[in-house]
């Protein structure tokens, strides 16, 4: 990582600067702990310590990062959608911030939420809230909480899918097309 991290950082706001180089060092694929994101950051080995009590705190710190980028993602510039063409292209920015940030996204849903942590437990249901809405939205009779859990595991499964290698990106477009397709498929099918 460049030393940008290091000569950016000024006292009185060291959980940004550790927050920052974390998330430097994790989506660059470098291995971190406390310890090497303090060197990184350019303060003692001590000073981590005094906003995240062990390495699972500033990983879920840095999942709730992820879970405010991945909603920002999703919303800004965005209507709410009101058609299935929408819900598809919600999926579209949902696999590629996941293929974007894969060390993050990784982070981010790799482990269960830690109910304790405050801020990613309320992080967290801001997504779930952002997907029933869009369901409600778009078929308002139905089951938005049931709706937006099937289409947040669709959406969820082309980003690993694409993340593992097992779906291939192809030409351009191909991956953005191919979630539409899947979504429409889903959305229009009916039971023969």
């Amino acid at each position: 990582m460049s030393t940008s991290a290091k000569s950016g950082y000024h006292h009185g706001d060291l959980r940004a600067s550790l927050l920052a180089t974390a998330m430097g060092m994790l989506e660059a694929g470098e291995p971190f702990s406390l310890r090497a994101v303090a060197r990184e950051a350019g303060v003692s080995a001590t000073a981590p310590y005094r906003h995240f009590t062990d390495r699972d705190a500033l990983e879920s710190a840095l999942a709730v990062q992820g879970l405010r980028d991945l909603k920002a993602d999703l919303t800004e510039g965005r209507a709410r959608p009101t058609s299935p063409d929408d819900l598809g292209e919600l999926a579209v920015g949902y696999v590629e911030f996941a293929l974007r940030r894969p060390a993050l996204f990784r982070l981010m849903f790799g482990n269960a939420c830690d109910e304790g942590d405050e801020e990613r437990v309320a992080a967290a249901a801001e997504i779930h809230e952002l997907l029933e809405l869009a369901m409600s939205n778009v078929f308002p009779a139905g089951d938005a909480e049931k709706l937006a859990a099937a289409g947040w595991a669709l959406a969820h499964g082309l980003a690993y899918l694409y993340l593992d290698g097992k779906l291939k990106a192809g030409a351009s477009g191909g991956v953005a097309d191919h979630v539409r397709a899947a979504f429409a498929a889903i959305l229009s099918a009916r039971a023969g």
